[in-house]
């Protein structure tokens, strides 16, 4: 699996992302280099306390002359333990401040960039690997900053901190000790490489099994419909396992490893026995100097054997941050145009499509070909046709949520290329067949695009959609909360409530996609009315398959395998006698014209 490139390494992200706290980090790793470095203080009082006051040649003259120095020196490892406990406490709150901070931060800035994507983007990342990317991807990022990077501070000050004091002593005992150093290298490179495609793999299970368990709780009407709980139990099952069984591949690739990297680092006192022996036998070494060596060895052999869990730990952050950079670094395609001209608040709403097509980029044809019509200001237009014949696609080229492969499509004669999105879909009001509602009051999700409006507004728009006739009988009225989705409400209510919230914003250009397709004919009938005594002008353009909402349009387009077929008034089509006249007769179920 080849990495992504991206502006900044990944460490140089992580500095990017802690603006304002670089400075409480730099004094982290500082200290964290101070309180590795003070490891050596107590081996180091050891080493003159054995040599002066307990196996020295004066060494009980010493102590009789001296004891006041004894005492003194063994405070002074007391007191440089606890000063070191205090210094370790305060650092860990620092690198903890700090990867709270960048968290804090970059999850903010990916769900802003999340936000402003355009449809591609959501077309090609699925919801549970989103979801992934903005817990746990984080939190491995997290781990880095408060744990990783500690750590190999930690380790790396350690070890100096010990070779320095240890040269110091005897430089050829140091040396010895060093040799068994590139065998641990070489044992956790030949790691590194197998265990970060294993972080990889596992990473993409992860969000596999987040996307089966998000798609299965957002859809449970749909499994309890068909009474597949437990084929959809079984294929949780099946996700979770692949997950846990890659997760005991990775932990042991780790104890395959591990028995090397440790044996390695004891090799470690074995030298030590042998070497250090023999240099005590032979006047080299001072018993104290050995005394010391022998308590500071774990400095060298502690920090080697952290090197498996930190090569781990960190192809772990590795893959994560992959995840997080792809999206923290990506751009919409769709963004305002460097010459995009500022309009008035409120557009007219003349709509002009110019031999426009469209082609999805991973389709072999064009979904809309060489359309063009005109929609006059006030006008409504309906649009007819098969299923899949691209009638959803051509009102989303209007507010830009895809761009046509040629053609224009103009707003009061400018091309919605050069407007800026925020104007152009702030005067656009949408209301579509599959209605998403919030986990909010009914006043809060149709006031959802116009939230200073009053209640009475909120009022006066559910009565145009016919959806204050359901409210009044609920008993919180618009202060009932609606589940997820619009649990507990039907598909008609949904979509009366989703028009009212299209018309809140006082729209210029009104955008129905099939929205009265759940409810009855006698409410249509209603919903058709008002629209056409609403209290501000608007162009609407609306997707309908019943006669009885396109029969009123002052312009009716038929729509066939992306080609505009028909193009007229209701009567003016059937006098055709086309594929609008056979669509009359088969809903009428009597001859026309």
């Amino acid at each position: 699996m080849e990495e992504k490139k991206f502006p900044r390494t990944k460490l140089g992200w992580l500095w990017d992302n802690m603006e304002g706290k670089r400075g409480l980090f730099m004094f982290a790793l500082a200290a964290t280099v101070v309180y590795s470095m003070m490891q050596i203080t107590v081996p180091f009082f050891t080493a003159h306390i054995v040599d002066t006051f307990i196996s020295g040649p004066d060494a009980k003259q010493n102590l009789a002359d001296h004891r006041d120095t004894f005492f003194l020196m063994i405070a002074g490892m007391v007191l440089i333990n606890l000063f070191r406990t205090i210094v370790v406490y305060v650092d860990c709150m620092s690198y903890e401040k700090v990867s709270q901070s960048v968290l804090y931060r970059v999850r903010n800035y990916l769900f802003n960039k999340i936000e402003r994507q355009d449809m591609k983007f959501y077309n090609e990342y699925r919801t549970g690997d989103l979801m992934t990317r903005v817990t746990g991807d984080l939190d491995a990022v997290r781990h880095m900053i408060a744990w990783v990077i500690r750590t190999i501070v930690e380790s790396f000050g350690l070890m100096t901190a010990a070779l320095i004091y240890f040269f110091y002593m005897d430089w050829l005992l140091t040396v010895c000790l060093m040799v068994i150093a590139p065998l641990i290298l070489i044992i956790i490179l030949q790691f590194k490489k197998r265990v970060k495609p294993m972080h990889m793999l596992l990473r993409e299970k992860m969000a596999v099994m987040n996307t089966n368990a998000q798609e299965n709780i957002s859809g449970n009407r749909v499994v309890k419909a068909f009474a597949r709980e437990d084929y959809e139990i079984k294929k949780f099952d099946d996700c979770n396992q692949d997950f846990r069984n890659t997760n005991i591949k990775t932990q042991r690739l780790w104890m395959k490893y591990f028995p090397y990297v440790e044996t390695s680092a004891n090799l470690m006192m074995v030298v030590m026995l042998l070497a250090g022996g023999l240099f005590l036998i032979y006047g080299r070494l001072e018993m104290g100097e050995y005394v010391a060596f022998s308590g500071l060895i774990w400095c060298l052999a502690n920090p080697m054997r952290t090197l498996g869990n930190i090569m781990n730990e960190f192809q772990r952050f590795s893959a994560a941050a992959n995840k997080v950079m792809e999206i923290y670094y990506s751009e919409p395609e769709i963004v305002d145009a460097p010459d995009a001209v500022d309009l008035p608040d409120r557009f007219k709403g003349k709509i002009e499509f110019k031999n426009v097509s469209f082609q999805y980029e991973d389709a072999n044809i064009p979904v809309i070909k060489n359309v063009s019509f005109t929609a006059e200001p006030g006008q409504t237009v309906a649009i007819m046709g098969e299923t899949g014949c691209g009638k959803t696609t051509l009102i989303q080229l209007i507010p830009r949520f895809y761009e046509p492969t040629h053609g224009e499509v103009l707003i009061d004669g400018v091309n919605v290329n050069k407007m800026k999105l925020k104007q152009l879909r702030g005067n656009i009001g949408l209301a579509t067949q599959d209605v998403l509602l919030y986990s909010d009051t009914i006043d809060g999700n149709i006031a959802y695009g116009a939230s200073d409006i009053s209640h009475q507004e909120v009022a006066k728009f559910a009565k145009y959609s016919r959806a204050a006739e359901f409210i009044d009988k609920m008993p919180e009225g618009y202060e009932t909360v609606v589940g997820e989705r619009g649990v507990g409400l039907s598909g008609g209510q949904k979509q009366r409530i989703s028009l009212a919230r299209a018309l809140a914003v006082k729209p210029s250009i009104l955008i129905l996609d099939d929205t009265t397709s759940a409810v009855d004919m006698e409410t249509e009938k209603e919903i058709q009315k008002n629209l056409h005594e609403l209290d501000f002008e608007c162009t609407k353009i609306i997707i309908a398959q019943r006669i009885s909402t396109t029969k009123v349009a002052d312009k009716i387009l038929v729509i066939q395998d992306g080609t505009i077929t028909e193009q007229g008034t209701h009567e003016e089509l059937i006098a055709k006698k086309g594929y609008y006249y056979e669509l009359v007769k088969l809903q009428t179920g009597e001859e026309v014209g």
